[in-house]
């Protein structure tokens, strides 16, 4: 992955965000709309559910999500906002299970992991990645909380902003933020790309099976 693939994926993903809202916000239950912002976020359900559970996961992951696109365009699915609040909390919950998941017993962790795709993990690179594994675990259970809460005390308009703009947000900021502190807390590190780190994320993802 180039540098230019990296900075077209971000441009798209924030294109894809803005346009997540707008239709929240004004297309909610229209059948197309439903399709367009559950789509992408199934297929990182089954990356995810491939890599943690395996092809039991895949499958479950896989059945539920056809049947949910059979209960949409059949205007069955209920009601739409509390359907969006639920993917989103069912993912990140699922991510934070993930990463966390890595940090029982002395394994590498996820992050460790990750960056053993990437070169050999030495000296205190080990406690350091666990480190990270144990940050990106609070973020998504900080924002499983958040996305409820928000959607509890706060008007839909505010859970969308929160979902589709702040969330992806947060991700990106705390992935480019430990990649540059990273080196200033341990210069001694192996120096490394952003976009291997991203290649290596895409490999784990895409490896469906358990860690």
């Amino acid at each position: 992955m180039t540098r230019w693939r990296l900075a077209i994926l971000l441009l798209g993903g924030a294109a894809y965000a803005v346009l997540s809202h707008w239709m929240m916000l004004y297309h909610a239950n229209d059948p197309w709309a439903m399709l367009v912002l559950l789509v992408p976020l199934w297929l990182t359900a089954l990356g995810v559910a491939g890599s943690y559970f395996g092809r039991w996961g895949l499958l479950a992951v896989a059945t539920g999500g056809v049947a949910l696109f059979w209960m949409v365009m059949n205007g069955e699915a209920g009601d739409t906002n509390r359907l969006y609040v639920v993917q989103h909390v069912g993912i990140n919950a699922l991510l934070c299970g993930w990463f966390g998941s890595t940090l029982r017993g002395g394994g590498l962790s996820l992050i460790g992991q990750l960056a053993q795709r990437v070169h050999p993990l030495v000296g205190e690179m080990p406690r350091y990645t666990r480190q990270v594994t144990m940050v990106w675990t609070a973020f998504f259970a900080l924002t499983v909380v958040s996305s409820i809460v928000v959607y509890l005390s706060m008007p839909f308009s505010a859970w969308s902003l929160l979902s589709n703009v702040l969330s992806p947000i947060g991700v990106v900021t705390l992935f480019l933020g430990e990649h540059l502190v990273r080196y200033r807390i341990h210069p001694e590190f192996e120096r490394s790309r952003l976009v291997d780190a991203v290649r290596a994320f895409a490999g784990a993802s895409g490896d469906r099976r358990a860690p």
